[in-house]
């Protein structure tokens, strides 16, 4: 019979905090595991010293490196797994020989923690249990961190700088693990996000020596890894919230001239395609407002607010930014693609038309729109005439998309086509594709774009006859030819400006 397999929480530091049933595990082991780094005492096992009885076989698993360093052919990563596999035989071994093995994990076994590498290995072979522990955080904490509905957010330090300081002006709590060497780009990160002045550092929180002070007073070159950075919702009480209930916004009374209404186009994805104009406008304005992805890809900088929103609420999304820019904040909305294109555009003037905005100026500033990028990825597909139109019927009847599907088609022009399905809407791509070939050859060439622009973009040219619709979802753009498109030798797809009598 094999041996039994305890991953077990002692806690941030204080031996006080070993919970009862971690401290019986640990009393009746036979082997006691923990990691430690090379040349350093393991802080676990410092934190367990008194509960591991002299009977216990104890295994110290020893990194082999810390840092990003090494000489090893895998590099960093390569030498972590084969130590990760390694730890895991040795423990295997007395599992198999029917010895008990508790693995000490600083804080809690599943947060952060090194347990985790041999749970993926051990976990499938052998009885496992795991003992939660008090994790270093909520030592840490000398006041409440999150209060009601606040949202309270972990967050490692190594993120990159720029997506560390968006995800702490979305939150109203956080918590910052794994500092040490990523200290100053988490003090940046903090003032960028307007959160510097409210964050609390703690070093080795419950621990003899505990420190704790301001996140502006701190030397960097003082800072250990086993500290973390702490944002309490409090910080934002009184303060315009950076994450907009944008299906209710209420309108504030105006306080001083209404401000211009920016509407943004952001392009398809990458940041090289955001035009110099939309960028020197998003670094003025003092408010964001949008779609969550596409808020999301404005950087976080001192002094901007940010407010995501659904997909499914433009209306009440421009109205909100209505408000604002009344009241004389600077505001930007932002549209993936071109803002004039199935974008937010429309849904800013449409609220506009109450007599309420008649003081907000409008300016929308176009972007690259997603039919020009993947048009450009094949060539030119709609270097003549051609229509665009989104099979979504969400917000008019799917009898128009047919009628204004047989007219294009009919038409002989190049067609764009946005939303071509999603997982609730399977059938209007197979109808449109009908619908066409009642119209077009079957050797009609047809342009599928998926996330162009972004990770994983895929382009394939195939034709009207062969297209499989059951691989189109909403990450796809279509550009379905006119009779004159053609392909060249070279793969490329072109449609004359001419078309013969």
């Amino acid at each position: 019979m094999t041996g039994r397999f305890h991953g077990v929480g002692v806690g941030p530091g204080d031996p006080e905090l070993v919970t009862l049933k971690a401290a019986r595990l640990i009393a009746g082991a036979d082997v006691v595991a923990y990691h430690a780094g090379a040349g350093k005492q393991s802080n676990a096992r410092r934190i367990a010293d008194a509960l591991i009885p002299d009977s216990a076989v104890e295994e110290q698993l020893t990194y082999p490196v810390t840092t990003g360093t090494t000489d090893h052919p895998g590099g960093y990563a390569g030498a972590l797994a084969d130590f990760y596999e390694e730890s895991a035989a040795r423990l295997a071994a007395h599992l198999d020989a029917g010895l008990d093995v508790v693995l000490l994990s600083e804080g809690d076994p599943l947060f952060y923690g090194s347990y985790m590498y041999m749970h993926d290995r051990l976990s499938e072979r052998y009885e496992t249990e795991i003992v939660p522990g008090v994790p270093a955080f909520t030592a840490a904490a000398a006041a409440p961190l999150a209060r009601q509905t606040d949202v309270l957010t972990v967050l490692p330090g190594t993120l990159p700088e720029p997506e560390l300081a968006r995800r702490l002006a979305d939150t109203d709590a956080a918590v910052i693990m794994k500092l040490g060497r990523t200290f100053p780009a988490v003090r940046s990160a903090l003032e960028a996000a307007g959160r510097l002045e409210h964050a609390v550092y703690v070093e080795r929180a419950s621990m003899e020596g505990e420190r704790r002070l301001p996140v502006a007073e701190v030397d960097p070159e003082t800072v250990p890894y086993f500290s973390l950075v702490l944002v309490t919702g409090d910080s934002r009480n009184g303060k315009r919230s950076r994450r907009s209930d944008a299906a209710t916004p209420t309108a504030p009374e105006p306080v001083e001239p209404a401000a211009e209404l920016l509407v943004v186009g952001l392009g398809p994805g990458p940041g090289h395609w955001l035009t110099p104009e939309a960028s020197e406008a998003l670094a003025e304005v003092d408010h964001v407002v949008g779609y969550a992805p596409y808020v999301d890809r404005v950087p976080q900088r001192s002094g901007l607010t940010r407010h995501a929103s659904g997909n499914t609420v433009e209306l009440q999304r421009a109205r909100f930014a209505l408000d604002l820019a009344r009241d004389g904040e600077r505001v930007a909305v932002v549209s993936g693609g071109d803002a004039g294109v199935f974008g937010m555009a429309t849904a800013v003037f449409e609220a506009a038309e109450d007599p309420g905005y008649r003081d907000v100026p409008v300016r929308v500033l176009p972007g690259i729109s997603a039919v020009q990028a993947v048009a450009a990825r094949a060539g030119a597909p709609v270097g003549g005439d051609f229509a665009v139109m989104s099979l979504s019927d969400r917000l008019k009847p799917w009898e128009v998309v047919e009628r204004r599907l047989r007219a294009v088609a009919g038409a002989d022009l190049a067609l764009a086509v946005y939303n071509p399905a999603s997982r609730s809407r399977t059938e209007q791509i197979v109808t449109a594709r009908r619908i066409l070939l009642e119209h077009r050859e079957p050797d009609t060439v047809v342009v599928v774009g998926r996330d162009v622009g972004r990770d994983g973009e895929s382009l394939t040219v195939t034709t009207l006859g062969e297209l499989d619709p059951a691989a189109i979802d909403m990450r796809c753009l279509l550009i379905v030819g006119a009779s004159g498109t053609r392909v060249s030798g070279t793969g490329r797809v072109w449609t004359p400006r001419w078309v013969k009598p």
